[in-house]
Parts: structure tokens; sequence; C-alpha cells
């Protein structure tokens, strides 16, 4: 008897189901780092803006809103763009901006809301928003 050599197709679609599986399981992963190191990305932009929303004030005579404003500052409109890149298809970031306080904050891709503003302050937005006050952020004290 002539046998044939190879593999049968029952054999074929068990390997091919296991690669299946084990693709699915590292996509899954991926993702979540991505999602993380983009939120990571808007974290770091924000801080940087606090820095150059600084420097701004200190140069324009204390006054966020000296022609042509933070809010036309190429160095912050950089960063904003780079916030809107690292959370595609979200809410733009909010960019409140008073002639003493500033607020940036932007929803973050594993969820909540990250807020940067002039007061230092660096993280989870308040309940109230972003406002552009001196408590742009509406961060509540622990007691």
């Amino acid at each position: 008897m002539n046998k044939q050599k190879g593999f049968t197709i029952i054999e074929l679609i068990v390997v091919i189901a296991i690669i299946a599986v084990l693709a699915a399981i590292v996509l899954v992963n991926v993702t979540q780092y991505i999602a993380k190191g983009k939120d990571s990305s808007i974290k770091g932009n924000m801080s940087s803006m606090a820095t150059i929303a600084a420097s701004f004030y200190d140069n324009n005579g204390s006054d966020f809103t000296t022609d042509p404003g933070l809010a036309g500052d190429p160095a912050f409109k950089a960063g904003l763009d780079a916030i809107k890149d690292a959370n595609p298809g979200k809410v733009d970031p909010g960019n409140v901006v008073s002639a003493q306080a500033w607020c940036v904050s932007s929803p973050l891709n594993a969820g909540g809301d990250w807020c940067a503003d002039s007061t230092g302050y660096k993280g989870v937005l308040g309940a109230g928003g972003c406002t552009g006050t001196v408590d742009s952020c509406n961060v509540v004290a622990a007691p």
C-alpha cells in the first residue's frame, strides 16, 4: 500500500486555532500597554505645559491673555496638539485661560480625566470641571 505523507485537515485546523488564541491574548495585552503609554504622554505633556505657561506668565507682565495669549503661544498649542494626538476619538482637551489663571483637562484612554492648572496641580479633574479660575481643576481637598 502506498501511503502519502503530510498533515490531515484536522491537524491543520487545530494548529490554526492555537495560533489564533495566542494572537488574541497578545493583542489584548498590547492594546492595554498602548493605552497606558498614550495616557503617560498626556500627563507628561500637561506637565510640560505648566512650565510653558509659567514662562509665558513671567514674560508677559503676569497676564495669560497678553497678545497672543497663552492659548496662542506656539509651544502651548503644540502641547495641546500632542494631547489630541494621544487620545484620538475622545473629546478634545478642555482649555480655559483667563488673565490670572489657566486650566487644561483631557480624558484619559484608560478612563477618567486628567487636569493641570496654573496653581501647579496635575492630577484627577475635580467634579466642577476645568474653569480657569484660581482653583481651576476644582480639586476638593482631603479632610
